[in-house]
């Protein structure tokens, strides 16, 4: 039997520390040096811009935006943009995006669960695969709503559950359980939870299920990458012994040729995502 996601909403601990997960988790977008697989979203930011109709002048916030994919999209469209992060390295790389292109856009380093911001202060805000995971969703998507003013909209693009990346944290999981208590991040790809966060103050939810394909040469090179510049998985790696590591690759491996659609010379690999987009009352 294929094993499944914990997608249970509730914690299973009753006192969680939430600042010392945060501190960790932290530590590790930090490592490595996911710039290097972002750039190759620019896809999903381009068409989340579109979704959320972010239109010239607006103001629009990128939370949790590592190096600055949605944040250079609304910025392409005109729009007064603010760029955040709690990773200071990955804001640095979007402004170096930023400086090349020409683009006049604000960087700020933030939490998404504590965002230095007003209320109300947005038209617009953005988030790809970055809002969902944080630890405290309800927190989060608290802080989300009480930054965009009534009638602004929230566009999120969030992998889901039954997707590839859905199985490769199954895949992780068996090799570095989460802490206990701390839902799901995949649950942010499930219509129910997206509405069970935002919908009591929200006038209306769109859910679209989208495709962005992971192109690599081969699954060792898929797997080379991100062992090397993806924090999570560096992070996992660096915590096991060789043989574990070995075990890992294998699974990894596994996993990629599965779902691979690119034929015996090519590796590509769809990965489902949830496109929201959120008005808000």
């Amino acid at each position: 039997m294929k094993p499944e996601l914990n997608l249970s909403t509730a914690a299973t601990a009753t006192s969680v520390d939430f600042n010392a997960i945060k501190q960790r988790q932290q530590a590790t977008w930090a490592s490595g040096d996911f710039s290097i697989i972002g750039t190759t979203l620019q896809i999903v930011g381009e068409s989340l811009a579109e979704a959320a109709d972010v239109r010239a002048g607006e103001r629009v916030l990128d939370v949790a935006a590592g190096n600055g994919n949605a944040t250079l999209a609304a910025a392409r469209r005109f729009a007064q943009v603010t760029s955040t992060d709690y990773v200071p390295h990955l804001l640095e790389k979007g402004a170096q995006r930023a400086q090349a292109e020409g683009l006049d856009i604000h960087f700020q380093v933030a939490d998404a669960e504590a965002l230095p911001f007003a209320d109300s202060a947005f038209d617009v805000l953005l988030s790809t695969f970055g809002s969902m995971f944080t630890p405290d969703h309800g927190k989060s998507a608290h802080e989300l709503l009480r930054v965009v003013r009534s009638g602004g909209r929230i566009g999120l693009a969030n992998w889901t559950p039954e997707g590839f990346l859905g199985d490769r944290c199954i895949v992780i999981t068996a090799y570095s359980p989460p802490p206990p208590g701390i839902p799901s991040p995949m649950l942010w790809g499930t219509e129910p939870h997206i509405i069970e966060l935002f919908g009591p103050v929200a006038a209306d939810i769109r859910c679209v299920r989208r495709h962005f394909n992971f192109r690599y040469r081969s699954p060792a090179h898929w797997i080379e990458i991100f062992r090397t510049f993806y924090g999570p998985t560096h992070k996992v790696y660096a915590a096991l012994d060789a043989e574990r590591q070995v075990a890992l690759t294998d699974d990894i491996t596994a996993l990629l040729e599965r779902r691979n659609v690119g034929g015996p010379y090519s590796l590509v690999v769809p990965g489902e995502y949830l496109e929201v987009v959120i008005t808000k009352q």
